[in-house]
């Protein structure tokens, strides 16, 4: 299972994915629980680059790309 399992950076814009857990220290994960990366929740990438722009919890929210490698993220339904 864990083969179908991406990092946020590595999906396209425009892509709805679930996120399926955190690969961080404590403290970072709680902070991105916070912005509504919870597991389970529903993430859609509006831009990618150095900077990702995503649509989370009704919110756009920017990340690093170093912050969003550590989002483990799945499709959505199976989709690719």
């Amino acid at each position: 299972m864990e083969e179908n399992f991406l990092n946020l950076t590595q999906v396209g814009a425009g892509t709805e994915v679930r996120v399926s857990r955190l690969e961080c220290p404590p403290t970072t994960c709680q902070r991105l629980r916070e912005m509504g990366f919870c597991e389970n929740a529903l993430v859609r990438k509006i831009r990618g680059g150095a900077d990702l722009v995503c649509w989370v919890c009704g919110t756009r929210v920017a990340l690093s790309a170093r912050l969003a490698k550590q989002i483990l993220v799945e499709h959505v339904d199976g989709r690719s």
